[in-house]
């Protein structure tokens, strides 16, 4: 037996690719994809049950490892990313801590970017104590990372756009550090998603999702997955997955599933107003700096063009007047909105607004934070699809406050 496959024209797009890989229809015939609700999975006989659990024979046995409604959520997103294959798990942090258990061991090494995400900081930092040793480095300083490369350096782990300053690292230079080192790029693709960036195309080994973010796009589940090539997956991922069963449910890889249907068409709206808002908010007096890739005024500004396709990502910072002392200011722009929903979720289709240093960021020390450049009176805005004179109007209440 082999799970059959959807049949498609090998040159098939991303947009139908979104909207048509995954398994083909049940004997029934459902032109939407069934969501298979199951623990586990009959066998014709005890001797095909034996070659099935010793992976003799492909077949889905049991739910913790196998299912068909997450087996669809996986071809779907190796296909938007370009890559062999993809395994879904129960939230992005679980897809990072698979990353850390099937590839690496006590005495490894690793270089990640100091910008990720607060709690990918957290989880890399914790695993010193199993012999896990991590470099943080300056996200967009190539030689800062060709510097921190060791003998035992084997995982190279940026986050581009980075959250939630959108600092963007070259992919194709990190990725050429990490192979001349014997390392393996993997890259958080959460921002941008495969409908604006495909890091394996740059160079990249394994691309990292929080699925709970664009993938699903409107703050329903929560998932995670990582993309990379069959004998990654199989070999190093797989066996994790059976034995610590960090699994993406059924229900929640459905919902994600179908997300990705309206990927490209909510990432291209959301990121034209997201840089529209970006321009407006660069001319506000209340307003120190604001960060997006599209912007002329962002570090990283061509490189990120080059790399997201000439579009910017849904994702605007801004840094209140006050900077670093300015919290208040920064609660007081937040308290102040009616329209943005105050929650650190990102990818919605509804805007949200947060303040890092509290938030996503809130339990790393005052000192990693000030490393990752995200001070107290920093916003982050993931905008989503209201209207765009909306979402000013709503900013505009907190910052007509900053000027009294």
């Amino acid at each position: 037996m082999t799970i059959p496959r959807v049949d498609l024209p090998a040159d098939a797009r991303l947009e139908t690719l979104a909207v048509r890989e995954g398994l083909p229809p049940s004997p029934w015939g459902e032109n939407s994809e069934a969501l298979f609700v199951t623990s586990s999975f009959v066998h014709p006989d005890a001797a095909t049950a034996a070659r099935r659990f010793a992976n003799e024979e492909e077949a889905f046995v049991y739910g913790r490892f196998s299912n068909p409604t997450v087996t669809m959520m996986e071809r779907r997103l190796a296909a938007l990313e370009g890559t062999e294959a993809c395994i879904g798990t129960a939230s992005g942090m679980a897809a990072i801590l698979m990353l850390v258990l099937g590839l690496l061991k006590s005495g490894d090494h690793v270089v990640c970017s100091q910008s990720v995400f607060g709690t990918t900081i957290r989880l890399f930092t914790d695993f010193a104590r199993f012999g896990l040793e991590t470099t943080f480095v300056p996200q967009a300083d190539v030689d800062a990372w060709r510097r921190a490369m060791r003998p035992n350096t084997k995982l190279l782990f940026a986050e581009t756009p980075s959250n939630p300053l959108t600092e963007v690292c070259d992919i194709a230079a990190l990725a050429e550090i990490a192979h001349a080192g014997g390392a393996q790029l993997v890259v958080d693709n959460c921002f941008c998603s495969p409908a604006l960036q495909r890091p394996v195309s740059l160079g990249a080994d394994i691309v990292m999702h929080s699925g709970t973010k664009y993938l699903d796009g409107q703050g329903r589940v929560v998932a995670g997955a990582l993309c990379g090539r069959d004998e990654v997956v199989a070999q190093k991922f797989v066996p994790v997955m059976r034995t610590m069963g960090l699994t993406l449910s059924p229900f929640n890889a459905w919902v994600v599933l179908k997300g990705m249907e309206t990927l490209a068409i909510r990432m291209r709206a959301q990121s034209e107003r997201a840089f529209a808002l970006a321009q407006w908010l660069e001319a506000q007096p209340g307003v120190e700096r604001v960060y997006h890739p599209s912007l002329p005024s962002h570090p990283q500004h061509r490189l990120a063009m080059a790399q997201q396709g000439g579009v910017g990502g849904a994702v605007v910072s801004f840094v209140v007047n006050g900077g670093q002392g300015g919290r208040e200011a920064a609660f007081a722009v937040i308290d102040a909105t009616r329209v943005c929903s105050i929650t650190t979720n990102l990818g919605d289709t509804k805007t949200t607004i947060s303040h890092p240093a509290s938030t996503s960021h809130g339990r790393l020390t005052e000192e990693q934070r000030q490393a990752a450049g995200i001070v107290q009176g920093m916003v982050r805005l993931a905008v989503g699809l209201e209207d765009l004179e909306d979402l000013k109007a709503d900013l505009s209440r907190g910052l007509a406050i900053l000027k009294r």
